[in-house]
């Protein structure tokens, strides 16, 4: 069994809501951050209590490594604690690292992430030098079941700058596809599904704001590449709801919804912020991301979702 297959289970048992460890100094409370012997503490004890509070509540985590580069070594050195924490606690951990070299290079970006101090559960990855920037990762989920969630259609504001065009196949007659139905044609001819269907690597599928057209759209992208687990960016600050989201799933399974700052920064809507403390921020993040898993229950009832054929 693969990572994929333990995310699946999780998911069954715990929703959909990944929530996203992207955290900035300025979102811990003020309090706590003037405590801190420095930012790099305060960020991991920061993200210790949302782990303790809202692991029931969510089926992973992520954690985007650019916010702990910022700090230097010691951001590093809270990466990889977090990281540790998490999977130490029996959690599901995606680093998000979105890497895109080749050969030697990505052998040795895919040692760093799937083994040693930045040891992880999953990573993000960049597709678009190749295949051969995704096969020396793939080793590592043949040997010790890593997992990874490949660009294939984001949520952000220039995703149409190269997602979007049109690649013509080799008979003309045929409809023009888009890039990044190659990619996701790409991902599903992966061998080696696991025991509920899916590849071992799965696709990054933004659930940004849909009406008319982009709904079918997102219908259509989930209906093609059902041996896909999706890891789901777009909701809550970026502006996807809960319907956006369901859109992307399988009967309630077969993604992750991937939320951020609407959990991290949820004790923030609450008053007496100069006097806020990590248990306060816990507290509100739970909230946040119960009420997050509940709307998507809500938006997709049927949680345990069907088998990947």
């Amino acid at each position: 069994m693969h990572n994929m297959d333990r995310l699946y289970e999780a998911v069954a048992e715990k929703g959909n809501v990944c929530i996203g460890l992207d955290t900035a100094p300025d979102y811990v409370p003020p309090l706590e951050r003037k405590r801190a012997s420095s930012d790099s503490e305060a960020l991991f004890c920061f993200n210790r209590a949302i782990i303790d509070a809202a692991a029931d509540a969510a089926a992973c985590f992520k954690v985007q490594i650019a916010y702990y580069e910022a700090l230097g070594i010691e951001g590093l050195r809270c990466f990889a604690k977090t990281l540790r924490y998490i999977r130490g606690r029996g959690g599901l951990v995606i680093s998000d690292i979105k890497r895109g070299d080749i050969a030697d290079t990505a052998r040795q970006y895919a040692k760093a992430h799937f083994e040693g101090d930045f040891e992880t559960d999953f990573v993000t990855l960049s597709p678009y030098m190749g295949m051969d920037s995704i096969e020396p990762w793939l080793e590592y989920a043949q040997k010790s079941g890593k997992g990874a969630f490949v660009l294939m259609r984001t949520s952000n504001r220039g995703m149409k700058d190269f997602e979007y065009q049109e690649v013509v196949s080799g008979n003309h007659a045929a409809a023009p596809r888009r890039l990044y139905d190659v990619v996701g044609e790409k991902l599903a001819a992966i061998a080696g599904r696991g025991v509920h269907g899916y590849c071992p690597f799965g696709a990054v599928v933004g659930a940004d704001p849909k009406s008319g057209p982009e709904r079918e759209e997102a219908r259509a992208i989930r209906a093609a590449y059902p041996q896909l687990f999706f890891l789901i960016p777009g909701y809550g600050a970026q502006g996807g709801g809960a319907g956006d989201a369901a859109l992307l799933l399988r009967g309630g399974n077969g993604g992750v919804v991937n939320a951020s700052r609407s959990i991290l920064k949820a004790w923030t809507k609450n008053g007496g912020q100069e006097q806020a403390t990590y248990e306060a921020a816990a507290k509100a993040a739970l909230e946040a991301a119960l009420a997050m898993r509940d709307a998507i229950r809500t938006a997709s009832p049927a949680q345990a979702g069907p088998r990947a054929e």
